[in-house]
């Protein structure tokens, strides 16, 4: 994997990029002959003009003329063709490759473990995944074919010069060296530029990403110029990271534009001379022909700085997303156990986890939870409640223990069957901006629209869910921005029953809702929970004084287990938590 640095081109990565392009060999070819066909009738052009003025205008011969420009018409016709035919291709086989590579990537993102997310910010991502696959792209409908047109126009343009006239050919070529080494040092200036670039706008797009998402917090902590300032300062270094390219762009085309002027200048007045004083034969054609030659030689210099630019910055795209893609943090899938219905029993047995390495979150916990049992788990903030419910979906490997599920470890059954089997409702619930019932089946072709309905009538919520505008087909716009708390609450239930688990996990899924929708989620939590291994982290007393089991946790440990009578009768750290915040709903 190559680094960030100034070297102007990665030989390395530029073959990972060209890999890609396997599956589309024919057209890779196709593109490279067009390129080869229109560079041979780029320089036949100039030659023909030669032949115009030398053999037909000075010698008063208009049949030739006339041969001559139909000649001309039928280059240029088939120059227009095969540059059409270039261009359209260059640009589908770049489309192309940019959609595989997009596919690996997020493909290669959905296997990441939650740890990767935790640490990594949304805008980069969103950045790697759309504006850098772009910017890949254009390597091959801006960069590299371009650049190899070009150089093959330049190669056959040489040559014919110095088939017509080596000595011009030679004045020409002694300015050439000038324009090669400003486009070297162009490009390593260019190189560097544009990882620069790349950071400024990966930064700006993770900056603009957060402050939209948590615009509410912004306004009710009323942060809006101070997060106005901070933008300003990043803008400030994204203009300034692309103002530096566009100054190394002001040096070297003025420079390059000069010395070609130079060239033909030179050019005209040794030719010229050469007329003038009678010294061999009369080379106004030729004149002309080198002065249309000077333009196809320099220009594609120009050019090929410039598309070397693009081709700079697809690189560094490329390098971005390659990282991405060379990350190991994927959770191992290597269990075989495929199991289409399970039972139910959970075991810990001595876990110990930690999000960092140095930092122990659970300190061995054990416990049991037997087919269709529901466990209520309580504790403080911070206790390692959630964590528990993390480890047995395998979103994060514990560091010591083992977590079985019918007496299997979760690391024998295969993800997609493990999680199969378990349903998770969330205090904090996601949903698409999409219809509620693609929110409830995720797009399961094997849960129907009438099984959603269905399911609702079961828990009680089918009423809410028909009153909505379009009823099953409301969209809830993003995040579910159009439904209150308790709604989306109500809709995670209904997803979690619609998939027919037979483990069920609610985390605080019943906090932070009003009155009518807790009564809802209380009905829909009797009739999901019932006759299934349920694990409730307790917030609301009903749900803690029904359970078969509470499992209470203090500082990533469980200090104490029993029913909600048998703990109530301890006094201890549950008859403390009780009464804090339990006691207050009772007397209500």
């Amino acid at each position: 994997m190559s680094t960030d640095t100034g070297k102007a081109f990665d030989t390395r990565l530029f073959k990972r990029v060209m890999a890609h392009t396997r599956p589309y060999k024919f057209t890779f070819i196709l593109v490279a002959v067009a390129a080869i066909v229109s560079s041979g009738f780029a320089v036949m052009s100039p030659y023909i003009l030669q032949n115009i003025v030398d053999d037909a205008i000075i010698k008063s011969d208009s049949e030739k003329l006339l041969s001559l420009t139909l000649l001309m018409l039928v280059v240029l016709l088939g120059q227009v063709i095969s540059q059409l035919l270039f261009n359209y291709y260059a640009n589908w086989l770049g489309e192309s490759v940019i959609k595989d590579v997009r596919i690996d990537l997020f493909k290669h993102m959905l296997g990441f473990r939650m740890k990767y997310f935790d640490n990594s910010s949304l805008g980069v991502l969103v950045t790697r995944a759309v504006a850098d696959m772009q910017r890949i792209g254009e390597i091959f409908s801006q960069g590299f074919f371009v650049i190899f047109a070009d150089l093959l126009k330049m190669l056959a343009a040489a040559a014919m010069m110095l088939y017509m006239n080596w000595k011009l050919s030679l004045i020409v070529f002694a300015i050439l060296p000038v324009i090669l080494y400003a486009t070297r040092l162009f490009q390593q200036a260019m190189k560097v530029a544009f990882i620069e670039v790349r950071a400024q706008v990966s930064n700006l797009n993770s900056f603009v990403q957060e402050r939209i998402t948590g615009m509410k917090i912004v306004q009710l902590f009323t942060r809006e110029k101070i997060e106005a300032e901070k933008f300003r300062e990043i803008n400030e270094k994204h203009q300034n990271a692309w103002l530096k390219t566009v100054w190394y762009n002001s040096i070297f085309f003025p420079i390059a534009e000069i010395v070609s002027s130079v060239a033909v200048g030179l050019v005209v007045w040794y030719g010229g001379l050469q007329n003038v004083t009678n010294i061999g034969d009369n080379i106004a054609g030729t004149i002309f022909a080198f002065i249309l030659f000077i333009e196809i030689l320099f220009r594609p210099l120009r050019q090929i700085a410039d598309k070397f630019n693009t081709l700079q910055m697809g690189m560094v795209a490329a390098n971005r997303v390659f990282k991405i893609l060379d990350t190991e943090s994927n959770i191992e899938d290597l269990g075989t156990e495929v199991k289409d219905t399970v039972k139910g029993d959970i075991k810990f047995s001595d876990v110990h986890f930690g999000y960092l390495e140095d930092e122990e979150v659970l300190h061995g916990i054990s416990f049991e939870v037997k087919a269709g049992e529901t466990v209520a788990i309580v504790g403080a903030t911070g206790a390692g409640k959630s964590t528990i419910i993390n480890l047995l979906n395998r979103f994060y490997e514990i560091n010591s223990g083992s977590i079985s599920v019918d007496g299997i470890d979760i690391k024998d059954y295969k993800l997609a069957s493990l999680r199969g089997h378990i349903a998770v409702v969330l205090q904090d619930v996601f949903l698409f901006a999409d219809t509620i019932a693609n929110n409830i089946s995720l797009k399961d072709p094997s849960v129907s629209v009438d099984d959603i309905e269905r399911a609702a009538k079961e828990i009680g919520v089918h009423e809410f869910i028909s009153s909505l505008p379009g009823g099953y087909q409301y969209n809830v716009k993003e995040r579910g921005t159009m439904l209150s708390s308790g709604q989306r609450q109500l809709i995670a239930f209904l997803r979690a029953y619609a998939s027919n688990p037979s483990i069920l996990v609610l985390d605080e899924a019943t906090s932070s809702v009003d009155t009518y929708s807790e009564q809802l989620i209380q009905r829909a939590t009797d009739k999901i929970t019932e006759g299934r291994t349920s694990i409730v982290i307790a917030h609301r007393l009903a749900t803690v004084k029904k359970a078969d089991k509470i499992l209470v946790m203090d500082a990533g440990k469980i200090v104490e287990t029993g029913t909600h009578k048998q703990l109530l009768k301890q006094d201890g750290y549950y008859s403390g938590l009780y009464e804090a915040q339990f006691m207050a709903e009772e007397v209500a």
